[in-house]
């Protein structure tokens, strides 16, 4: 069933074959009649279900698989600590994703502007705003094009570090320079981003 969740192409989401419609609003269905039997085995089926893709997903954002895995992760345990799939009023996958995009925002912000996170962040979980969802994918684009302009070495660098969640050390030994160098590049990269979303998105 997995096969039916989306991957990394943003239009992807937006223009899905009718069968891959049908197997979603299946897995939903089923979510629900789980739920209201065993809520604690709806969570691990929701669980099963989109982890995976919810971490692909982030990691469009993030640019690192570690915080990603962290931010899905946090999203299911509110999930199920704020017994959030009682009062859900929009579609399991459409609350996960739209929750994950919202943290990866939030991340991203504190990350390249150094700034704490803003308390408001979970105030607007579940919007459904058009400008926010248009706003989420230019923030994406932005980010992508960013990391495909950075110089070759640096580039390879910061997607071995950040993407495949290498180590310093295994990094050096990959591409034969020094651990200075690695973090040269890595830092590089980071201001190189956090130039280009500041001054894009005025996050000062």
């Amino acid at each position: 069933m997995t096969d039916a969740l989306p991957g990394k192409g943003g239009k992807g989401e937006l223009f899905r074959p009718l069968n891959e419609e049908t197997r979603i609003i299946d897995a939903e269905v089923l979510l629900q009649e789980t739920f209201n039997t065993n809520p604690r085995q709806g969570c691990s089926l929701l669980f099963r279900l989109y982890y995976a893709p919810l971490c692909s997903h982030a990691i469009r954002f993030v640019y690192s698989k570690q915080v990603a895995e962290d931010i899905v992760g946090e999203v299911f345990c509110r999930f199920w600590d704020e017994r959030i799939f009682q009062k859900i009023n929009i579609s399991y996958r459409a609350y996960l994703f739209k929750s994950v995009r919202h943290r990866a925002y939030n991340y991203i912000k504190y990350e390249l502007s150094r700034k704490t996170p803003g308390e408001n962040f979970e105030q607007d979980q579940n919007s459904t705003d058009p400008y926010q969802i248009l706003q989420y994918d230019e923030l994406y684009q932005l980010l992508d094009k960013t990391i495909n302009a950075l110089p070759q070495q640096c580039k390879k660098v910061f997607v071995l570090s950040r993407m495949e969640n290498k180590r310093y050390h295994d990094i050096a030994a990959e591409l034969d320079i020094s651990v200075k160098a690695i973090e040269a590049h890595i830092s590089k990269a980071l201001r190189i981003l956090r130039k280009k979303v500041n001054h894009d998105w005025n996050w000062k």
